[in-house]
């Protein structure tokens, strides 16, 4: 071949590759267009569902096979959803209270807009998004009655949400766990707030210095250090140990309490939502005082709980109803009217407080009950606490919230053999007094969050922050948290009744240096830091100051600064 035929060739093999990889790109991207048409580059994070149901209206079966639903009519397939949607799940239910179920699908389809488009938005963006479909079931057929707009939040999961009290929607869950409740309103779905927060404090008790320090300066110091905590919380609650009076000339101190009511006027300032007064000392003042101490809190928008014929209050709070209790064990001896005799609220009756807890459990999403019991100085509940605790498990009440021992117990969440929790404190101190013990000088501040779920409204987060009663010169009593040490929590130890303080890495330091034998435990109960659940657990693991830790310590022997001795091979380090 010829120096011309051999350059004719080339040319002739450069035009075939070339020609070749433009026909491989043009198929290529033919085929991309193809996937990206039929969902092929969706998120990972997607499960497609396949699923056959029944709706209750006209007896419909509704089958979800490879991203596409059908319903059917016995054996006559009767609808089958748009080929241009993907659907990732389905559900038959009534979501708009009409009686009869819809079908809701859960889907995705190109563009964020539906057929009619906002009127400043000139055209549909062409990328995925998901969507909310809800279609009407006919006798002849399912007609199409309300298609969401994109969401703005992407959904891994869909399930039906029902209240106890049926209160109906949709959770979704993201693909990182967060569960949202989507509700019908007349215009569609609303995304709902799923969460609310408590901060609860303990007893205010305002002693003759107190009050006196603030008719002379005012009374904005008994919340100057916490203020921040209660405008952070949706809910928050302080037990208002003594009643008021407007009376100078009947200001008084222990034993029979009259304290100032510009004490509530600055609690109902400050922006606390609940007070608790069903304690022993709100008929120091008669039944005068403690109807008066209801009233002023009431007109001021503070829910006064514990006073009154109600044996609960319900508060509805980002779509969920609490019941809300209050009792005290006594009243040291001072009697209810014969004509009030609910007048204070009394932890005896068990019948008809379980009566009341089960009416409560028909009308709320979740039931707290605050209660005045306990030994006085006990750091331990005492026999009556542990018995009304297991009345108030039994009764399947979610949370509990003590005072009265004005020092802090432990707090813990119990389950019982169905699985349900409660939330228990059993003390959680004195918020301000001027008691003279050291030990009242310790307080804490209740926190827990209540939250959504598919499993209905459980508590998703809690700790306790420690507070701690100062005396400044001038005569000022204030109380602040025991900020001081740092990033981190306080924890306490059971074993030495002492709080110990957990940093962030979960480490726990003490003044004890010994060794200690744990005998059927681990030495600490909880470190709270972060959800109030990770760190130390008893009968699990221990963090200790290296780092290393040994998930079985019932039988262990544990240095607090980092030596062990395991009677079983450590399960790290």
């Amino acid at each position: 071949m010829n120096k011309e035929g051999f350059r004719t060739k080339i040319l002739q093999n450069r035009k075939r590759v070339l020609w070749l990889s433009v026909v491989s790109a043009a198929a290529a991207a033919l085929l991309g267009y193809f996937g990206w048409k039929n969902g092929a580059f969706l998120p990972h994070w997607i499960f497609w569902e396949g699923r056959s149901i029944q709706d209750t209206t006209v007896g419909y079966r509704i089958e979800l096979q490879r991203r596409r639903v059908s319903v059917f009519a016995g054996e006559k397939e009767i609808w089958r959803s748009p080929g241009e949607i993907q659907v990732q799940d389905v559900m038959s239910c009534d979501i708009d209270y009409d009686g009869q179920d819809e079908l809701v699908l859960l889907c995705w389809k190109i563009g964020r807009f539906g057929e009619h488009k906002p009127f400043w938005i000139k055209e549909d963006e062409k990328k995925w998004s998901q969507h909310l479909f809800v279609y009407e079931y006919a006798s002849d057929g399912v007609k199409p009655k309300w298609m969401s707009s994109y969401m703005g939040a992407d959904a891994a999961a869909m399930t039906e949400y029902e209240s106890g009290r049926g209160q109906k929607g949709i959770l979704l869950t993201d693909p990182a766990g967060k569960v949202s409740l989507w509700k019908w309103d007349l215009w569609g779905f609303t995304r709902q707030e799923t969460e609310v927060s408590f901060a609860v404090f303990g007893d205010l008790i305002a002693h003759e210095p107190i009050y006196r320090y603030g008719l002379s300066e005012g009374f904005d110091f008994l919340f100057e250090h916490v203020g921040e905590a209660v405008e952070k919380a949706d809910i928050a609650v302080l037990n208002q140990e003594t009643p008021l009076t407007p009376e100078p000339g009947s200001y008084s101190d222990y034993p029979r309490f009259a304290t100032p009511d510009q004490v509530g006027e600055t609690i109902a300032d400050a922006g606390f939502d609940v007070v608790t007064c069903a304690t022993n000392h709100m008929l120091d003042q008669g039944a005068e005082g403690a109807l008066f101490t209801r009233d002023f809190f009431e007109r001021r928008g503070v829910e006064c709980l514990g006073i009154g014929e109600e044996p609960y209050e319900l508060l509805v709070k980002n779509g969920i109803r609490f019941a809300l209790f209050n009792f005290t064990y006594g009243t040291n001896g001072m009697p209810a009217p014969e004509n009030m005799p609910n007048l204070v609220h009394i932890l005896e009756d068990e019948k008809r407080i379980r009566t009341e807890l089960g009416k409560a459990r028909r009308e709320a999403d979740f039931i707290i009950v605050f209660v005045h019991w306990g030994t006085e100085n006990a750091a331990e509940p005492d026999v009556f606490q542990k018995k009304w605790a297991d009345v108030f498990l039994e009764e399947q009440v979610d949370a509990v919230i003590g005072t009265h021992p004005h020092v802090l117990q432990p707090f813990e969440l119990q389950t019982d053999g169905n699985g349900h929790e409660m939330l228990l404190y059993y003390s959680i101190g004195n918020f301000l007094s001027a008691q003279p013990q050291k030990s009242c000088e310790k307080g804490g501040m209740a926190h827990f969050t209540v939250s959504v779920t598919e499993n209905g409204c459980k508590i998703t987060d809690y700790g306790l922050t420690p507070l701690r009663i100062e005396w400044e010169e001038g005569g000022k009593f204030v109380t602040k948290t025991k900020t001081n040490e740092g990033n981190g929590v306080w924890i306490q130890n059971k074993l030495f009744a002492v709080w110990q303080w957990c940093d962030r890495d979960n480490r726990l330091r003490s003044s004890l240096r010994r060794r200690v034998r744990t005998g059927g435990g681990c030495l600490a109960e909880r470190c709270g830091y972060g959800n109030g659940r990770s760190g130390i657990y008893g009968y699990g693991r221990i963090f200790l100051k290296n780092r290393t830790f040994c998930k079985t310590c019932a039988r262990t022997g544990i240095y607090l600064y980092g030596k062990r001795r395991c009677n079983v091979p450590a399960a790290d380090g």
